[in-house]
């Protein structure tokens, strides 16, 4: 499997995200702005099956305990860290892009889709504000593995000499 692929499978996974997809695909040989572009697409692209998902099918499965279960524990833990920016602010959106801009573990474009979804935001602005959320995060990400990396081969080149 190339680095692309792997960047875009990575990206498109709810665990892993850009945070996986883009310093995997660098480090399988990928320069660091196509691995960006490709990633951060890849990562913008899932909005849409999410909304979809939440929407149309999340009822169905809430029938079922398991699902329930499970997405009822999920919901608890996006929810304290949601009400805790709201009680701070009142802009949603700006909330939200900022939620989903800086990348920490659970805050990209899954928790934002629900984030909008419980809050009832208008999709059209969602998806927008979702989609540079993802890709400030994207910038964020290329530029801690580049500087990284650099970091890195500076220290192999020092211990070489």
């Amino acid at each position: 499997m190339d680095g692309f692929t792997k960047g875009i499978l990575l990206s498109l996974l709810p665990i892993s995200e850009l945070r996986g997809g883009i310093p995997v695909a660098v480090a399988s040989g990928v320069g660091w702005f196509p691995a960006l572009i490709i990633c951060v697409a890849a990562n913008v692209l899932v909005i849409i099956p999410v909304f979809f998902f939440l929407d149309h099918v999340h009822s169905y499965l809430m029938r079922i305990k398991i699902y329930e279960t499970f997405f009822n524990m999920y919901l608890d833990r996006v929810r304290k860290r949601v009400e805790s920016q709201l009680a701070k602010n009142t802009w949603e959106y700006w909330v939200l892009f900022l939620f989903v801009a800086i990348p920490f573990p659970s805050t990209g474009a899954y928790t934002g889709c629900l984030v909008a979804w419980l809050l009832e935001m208008d999709r059209k602005k969602s998806f927008i504000t979702i989609a540079l959320g993802v890709l400030v995060a994207g910038i964020v990400v290329t530029s801690v593995v580049s500087i990284a990396s650099l970091g890195f081969l500076k220290f192999i080149a020092v211990k070489g000499t």
